[in-house]
């Protein structure tokens, strides 16, 4: 208990945010760009926006044709550009797109982070039933692997579930 007598607190500040948004689920993503973004502003530091083509989406066909990968790569990098967008306009200064292409949190742990090199990670959390696996399905594994530290942020809609959950 030595150590912890001497022990005193000290700021802590991040110096590069990455956020991870997922093109298919803007719920679970929404909350976390909010807060990445409140926190890159408030520091005055540079916000990677990462997102990510899921090819493993799209059937054999859909992945052979040129026409429809093109379609697909156009849309998430519009999307993408519009993050960015909203992101300036919220006042953060310093904004660096990512797209990639494969499985989420694989490109984002070994392709994107060591690119970025962020000293914190955002990503939302949140799955529905039925629906096939979103960004926040690959949280664990990124909170896991991240050489970095990891916030998941829960949605409003998630937090009102588990809040009436447990008033029951």
């Amino acid at each position: 208990m030595k150590d912890l007598e001497d022990y005193h607190v000290s700021t802590m500040h991040y110096s590069r945010i990455m956020i991870a948004v997922d093109d298919d689920d803007f719920i679970s993503s929404q909350r976390a760009f909010d807060y990445a973004c409140t926190v890159a502003k408030i520091y005055n530091i540079p916000l990677a926006v990462a997102m990510i083509l899921e090819t493993g989406d799209l059937n054999i066909f859909q992945s052979l044709s040129p026409d429809v990968l093109t379609k697909q790569r156009a849309a998430i990098a519009k999307d993408l550009n519009t993050y960015c967008d909203k992101a300036r306009e919220f006042g953060v200064l310093d904004i660096q797109p990512f797209l990639g292409e494969g499985v989420p949190s694989h490109e984002i742990v070994d392709k994107i982070i060591p690119s970025f090199r962020p000293d914190l990670l955002v990503i939302g959390s949140e799955t529905k039933m039925g629906r096939r696996k979103t960004i926040g399905t690959h949280a664990a594994y990124m909170a896991r692997y991240a050489p970095c530290s990891v916030i998941i942020v829960r949605s409003d809609a998630q937090i009102s579930r588990m809040i009436s959950y447990f008033e029951e």
